[in-house]
């Protein structure tokens, strides 16, 4: 990965509509996705894979009065994701996670698979009733699975634009999203940039010495 090359880029505003990624990219990122750490794995996510037309004026047509600029950007892209959260933990998604955890051999050690799921409900029990931020808490391992899929799509030379401007109420309804517990995040845009529109001016950061402090 080259980073100097990552730390100079902008994000893509425009796509090129004539370009898709190939279906073996595609299924590459995807499981990137699926790989991405969350908090004792509690993997609160659900993605839906807007890949067709259809997809994409659906989801478009259903961003919200005031995001209608973004709706070309949808309807560029080569695909979009939309990622959801869990709107609340009931127990049966976390003894689903265990049980997947079993299945898989995570901790060959019986006694400590058991000491696992000990310590994660008591975590899961601070989160609920102590700090109170359950919710807020798994939205921030959807950002997190946004942030690193950014960089895994940059690795293989697809463009990926996040999108915060839509009305999730909408996009819920539109692809029946709460019905399933879930309730949509983040949009995150894929595909490859309109050459006719790409920016070539410098980026604008705060000095380092305005941004890290060395203890």
């Amino acid at each position: 990965m080259d980073l100097d090359k990552l730390m100079s880029k902008h994000l893509t505003r425009y796509f090129d509509p004539s370009r898709t990624i190939p279906e073996e990219t595609l299924q590459q990122l995807l499981r990137f996705l699926r790989s991405t750490p969350t908090s004792t794995n509690i993997q609160p996510n659900h993605f839906y894979v807007i890949a067709t037309p259809e997809g994409k004026k659906q989801l478009a047509d259903n961003l919200g009065e005031r995001f209608q600029d973004n709706a070309e950007k949808i309807l560029n892209s080569s695909h979009t994701i939309i990622l959801t959260t869990r709107a609340d933990l009931p127990g049966s998604h976390i003894e689903a996670v265990f049980n997947k955890e079993r299945a898989d051999g995570r901790f060959p050690d019986p006694a400590k698979q058991e000491l696992w799921e000990s310590m994660t409900r008591d975590f899961l029990n601070l989160r609920n009733y102590g700090y109170k931020d359950v919710n807020h808490w798994m939205e921030k391992q959807t950002y997190m699975a946004v942030g690193l899929t950014m960089m895994a799509a940059a690795e293989l030379g697809v463009e990926a634009m996040p999108l915060e401007g839509f009305d999730p109420t909408t996009v819920d309804k539109a692809f029946k999203i709460r019905e399933t517990g879930h309730a949509t995040t983040v949009l995150l845009a894929l595909g490859y940039p309109d050459p006719t529109k790409q920016y070539s001016n410098p980026i604008s950061r705060f000095d380092t010495d305005e941004l890290f402090t060395f203890v």
